[in-house]
């Protein structure tokens, strides 16, 4: 019997739905558990708990709040392991990169246990004659997470974390591919003093998506995934009169200047492009060497260190990568690969038909470097989502700056250079939203704000940081004066002025 993966609605399981969806072991390429897909049937119920819940939850100070978020820290530090080795076995990447999913959505747990602070209003004294201004932060009331395979903690935590703090309830939908940890972390969610029917875990596929955003009671979603679905995601759910902030895709490009130091980009390349078997939406799989002196010494480096990648089952400590996600990306990722070498560009390092002894059923793949790609090819144009680094050689400065700015993608991009003035040029004029200066992976701390440009992001708040609190909060602002008990009111239907 293979376990089954229910829903975590009101503080406790609840098994419901007939129709599952399989879960893999992606190191074995075998069907390991099914979760339950719900329907809008479910959802209700899900959402019945969080009414109950939410107006206690949102009179709770925000200090206690804050507690609950600290504790639940502490938690989720104490069952880093556990965390770490589940994502694994169901999304195939190594321990150690589980543990930075998980670390990066403690990252913004840690800021939201700061919401007192962050939830503070503004106040003038003396706005008119004998007239006060001040302002607050109000909760939603009920808002929603749809999130992807590749980061199914992090994501999540980014998510459920802010708005929780902020004193809304949530439902999280997490991706149907890994749905363990999220409810995982729900379930130490509760053991922290989260009161039942605040946080809430479906399963489902579109089914769910769509009920979610045609629900009446929930006023705001929270989407990552491909830029489709984003946009349709967007498109849905303000048709319904929600907030929404959908991010999708991305084709992150790394530029090399001249003067850059190639051993550190070597270095930084292979881990941004390949680690994680290159499923991140921050992933750098293009790299812009400016110049051909720069690009043939930058390919002399590049194919050895890609050549010493090692692929192996997520729990090898000296795995740089293990597999991806399904037998089905595997296959579009190698479709890809063709399609590169059918457009024309050269294939130097070829990662088709890599397999692991004792792992032959595995979804693995090698790591994959193409020269030569040009801007007018598909497999430039699309993100591939694999371990697959594609060379685009530009000219000079100009087209360095050019390639990411024309390209529909606009989520992150690098810079390695020792010249401060072009890299302040560079991040001046570039059209993307965020940007590192020999950073590769450039994801802003828990403080700042995620959220890429163009069809990388619809919407026009980015996740967590003060972005976070306003996307999940409204803000009140209130105009009062205390009348002096004098007998006239001459003023009385006057427009409050400085005057």
């Amino acid at each position: 019997m293979l376990r089954s993966i229910d829903h975590f609605i009101g503080g406790s399981s609840f098994a419901s739905g007939e129709r599952q969806g399989d879960v893999f072991d992606p190191n074995q390429g075998q069907v390991q558990a099914n979760v339950r897909f719900g329907t809008a049937a479910d959802l209700q119920k899900a959402i019945d708990a969080a009414k109950a819940a939410q107006p206690a939850w949102a009179a709770t100070n925000p200090q206690r709040r804050a507690r609950v978020m600290f504790k639940y820290k502490e938690l989720v530090e104490a069952h880093m392991d556990e965390l770490a080795h589940l994502l694994s076995s169901e999304h195939g990447k190594v321990i150690a990169d589980s543990k930075g999913d998980v670390q990066r959505g403690l990252e913004v747990i840690e800021y939201a246990c700061g919401i007192p602070q962050s939830l503070k209003g503004e106040y003038t004294v003396g706005a008119g004659p004998g007239i006060d201004v001040y302002s607050m932060r109000q909760p939603l009331g009920i808002g929603a997470g749809i999130t992807p395979f590749n980061f199914p903690a992090m994501i999540p935590m980014w998510m459920f974390g802010m708005a929780i703090a902020c004193g809304n309830a949530f439902v999280l939908k997490p991706s149907e591919r890994d749905p363990s940890v999220p409810i995982r972390l729900a379930e130490l969610m509760k053991e922290a003093g989260l009161p039942d029917g605040i946080l809430n875990v479906v399963h489902g596929d579109k089914e769910m998506v769509d009920a979610i955003l045609d629900h009446p009671d929930i006023a705001a979603v929270s989407f990552v995934g491909s830029s489709d679905i984003a946009q349709y995601i967007y498109l849905r759910g303000t048709a319904h009169n929600k907030r929404v902030q959908a991010f999708g895709g991305a084709k992150n490009h790394g530029i090399v200047m001249p003067d850059a130091d190639l051993d550190q980009v070597v270095n930084d390349i292979a881990g941004a492009a390949f680690g994680s078997a290159g499923e991140r939406c921050m992933a750098l799989p293009v790299v812009v060497p400016v110049g051909d002196e720069t690009a043939d010494a930058l390919r002399a480096k590049l194919i050895p260190a890609i050549e010493a990648l090692r692929v192996g089952v997520s729990t090898d400590p000296d795995a740089h990568y293990g597999p991806v996600v399904s037998k089905a990306h595997r296959e579009r990722i190698e479709n890809y690969i063709q399609m590169g070498i059918d457009e024309g560009s050269e294939l130097v390092v070829d990662g088709r038909g890599f397999t692991l002894q004792g792992h032959e059923q595995g979804f693995f793949i090698g790591p994959t470097f193409f020269d030569h790609v040009k801007p007018s090819m598909k497999s430039y144009q699309d993100e591939i989502f694999g371990p697959v680094l594609q060379m685009v050689r530009a000219a000079d400065f100009e087209e360095a700056v050019r390639l990411p700015s024309e390209h529909l993608y606009g989520n992150g991009v690098a810079i390695f250079t020792r010249n401060g003035h072009a890299a302040r040029e560079f991040t001046a004029r570039v059209n993307v939203g965020m940007v590192g200066i020999n950073v590769p992976i450039p994801v802003p701390v828990s403080y700042h704000s995620f959220g890429g440009w163009k069809r990388s992001g619809f919407g026009d708040i980015g996740q967590y940081g003060m972005e976070g609190l306003r996307f999940w909060t409204k803000n009140k602002v209130v105009t009062q004066r205390w009348p002096d008990g004098g007998p006239h009111g001459e003023n009385a239907f006057n427009i409050p002025t400085m005057g």
